[in-house]
């Protein structure tokens, strides 16, 4: 695990004391989930947008895994959970995989030597409901620095109708909406960037785009070659094996998906029993796994028991 990071146990939680790193080993084919969950303190002045900069979470994460705690004014000294487990995307581990729900990217950079494999995760914006972000694979296909934006013609006429026209280009500088580095994909029209909105990263606000805080692609810029492939996946559940126990992570569904209650206890038996591959000696926890998808955290939950209790019996 890279960067620096200082932690001490507190209530089952790591207590996070600086920003923690966000680059794990890559664990074997067999294994599906990093990290750790942590916790921090608030500190006076903070908001919630603040602290989740401050440890590289999302927006929409840290209200997810904290719903009791104001956003704006949380309480001095509050214990605020950062969700910073994650289960893998169901994808190759190769690239860029961004998880279009989880408003999540991670990044398998090519193995180096002797070294071994990593994977390293960052929270996004995606696009808004009017807007999506797409789906399907991809490759970066250009790098630029500083760059120049030319808004498309549907976005100066919204700009427009709103009261704040915009120019045929923006500069580079402090009011490109592009930041100073942007990924350009081979889906026409659309990029992986920075941002000068900063806190708006772990939101549906862009026009299909995908954002990240300046700081992450100031980081993965230079790391990332073209010709890099890109994975867009919709995986608002999330399925995977950790120390020989089943985990599940949910997400929100996309609005625009339609998804409810009972679709999506459908979809996570489908991925169960795909995971399982149908081992009936693999008994599941019916109450941890009915809890994670009717609350939707984004927490990778344990499912799995040794007790000889079927999921159906306990549902």
């Amino acid at each position: 695990m890279g960067g620096k990071f200082k932690s001490i146990l507190f209530g089952g939680l790591l207590l996070a004391s600086s920003v923690s790193a966000d680059t794990y080993v890559l664990p074997p084919s067999d294994v599906d989930v990093v990290g750790r969950v942590e916790a921090a303190r608030v500190q006076k002045g903070d908001t919630l947008l603040d602290i989740a900069r401050r440890f590289d979470i999302g927006q929409n994460e840290i209200l997810l895994a904290n719903p009791r705690l104001d956003r704006w004014i949380p309480s001095a000294g509050a214990k605020v959970v950062l969700p910073k487990r994650f289960i893998l995307p169901e994808a190759e581990r190769h690239g860029i995989v961004l998880n279009i729900p989880e408003m999540r990217l991670y990044y398998f950079p090519p193995s180096r030597g002797d070294a071994p494999p990593q994977v390293i995760t960052h929270p996004v914006s995606i696009g808004r409901m009017d807007w999506s972000t797409p789906l399907g694979t991809t490759r970066v296909v250009a790098k630029t620095q500083d760059p120049v934006w030319r808004p498309p013609e549907s976005i100066r006429k919204e700009h427009a109708e709103q009261g704040d026209p915009l120019p045929k280009v923006v500069p580079s500088g402090p009011d490109n909406p592009l930041g100073k580095y942007a990924l350009r994909l081979g889906i026409p029209g659309y990029l992986i960037h920075s941002t000068n909105k900063p806190f708006g990263i772990g939101m549906r606000v862009t026009h299909g785009c995908v954002r990240m805080y300046p700081e992450d692609i100031e980081r993965l810029f230079p790391e990332i070659p073209v010709g890099t492939p890109v994975t867009l996946v919709n995986q608002p559940i999330k399925t995977g094996w950790f120390a020989g126990e089943l985990y599940l992570e949910v997400h929100p569904p996309l609005e625009e998906a339609d998804i409810d209650y009972e679709k999506m206890l459908e979809r996570a038996l489908t991925l169960i029993e795909e995971k399982t591959q149908g081992d009936a000696s693999i008994r599941l926890h019916g109450s941890a796994f009915r809890k994670a998808l009717e609350e939707q955290t984004g927490i990778p939950v344990k499912i799995s028991r040794t007790a000889a209790v079927t999921l159906a019996a306990d549902l």
